[in-house]
């Protein structure tokens, strides 16, 4: 099995990716914390960057993942800089962005980009998506913003389902389902 750097500082995010992959694609897992430059636009070029960026520093296959919190009554806001208000004003905060709303409802999209490495070669992008329901705060703190999230057809947030329910649901789950796809399908180089 190759190694395939996950380009994250989050435990937990390589732990969700573990969790839901397995070994079942043919890559042994590693997690390497990067600063990269802070790309700004939409997701699909933020991810597409970091990607490019984060393969000339490691010099081989690499994956790096932008999550968006797209509130539909702020037109996507804040979307790929939710890191940045969520850091600013917390969960809370962010219930309270929508407090003059009555639109709360929102989608969280997951997008991973992966490069082989190889500059000349393109990177690839796997997107998930689960629409929901800005609620205030509940459940554990432990995730980010996973505690105002709550996912459509479901009457807990992220932060109070099981972690296994979760993983089969989230945003992240349907954008590593998606390359899992791809590379059980696709021969490496």
């Amino acid at each position: 099995m190759r190694d395939l750097v996950f380009i994250t500082g989050n435990a937990k995010k390589l732990e969700e990716v573990v969790a839901i992959l397995g070994n079942s694609v043919g890559w042994n897992f590693t997690a390497r914390k990067i600063d990269l430059p802070e790309f700004q636009g939409e997701s699909d070029e933020i991810s597409r960057e970091k990607c490019k960026a984060a393969a000339q520093i490691v010099k081989g296959p690499v994956i790096v993942e932008d999550t968006c919190l797209c509130f539909n009554a702020l037109k996507g806001l804040p979307g790929p800089y939710v890191k940045w208000f969520l850091q600013k004003i917390g969960p809370e905060g962010l219930h309270r962005l929508l407090a003059d709303w009555e639109d709360k409802s929102a989608y969280a999209l997951c997008t991973f980009a992966y490069s082989n490495g190889d500059p000349s070669r393109d990177v690839i992008l796997f997107r998930g998506r689960t629409d929901g329901t800005i609620v205030s705060p509940r459940g554990s703190r432990d995730f980010g913003w996973d505690p105002i999230f709550q996912p459509t057809d479901y009457n807990q947030t992220y932060a109070e389902l099981p972690k296994d329910v979760k993983n089969k649901i989230s945003h992240r789950s349907k954008a590593i389902m998606a390359m899992a796809e791809y590379f059980k399908n696709t021969t490496r180089e």
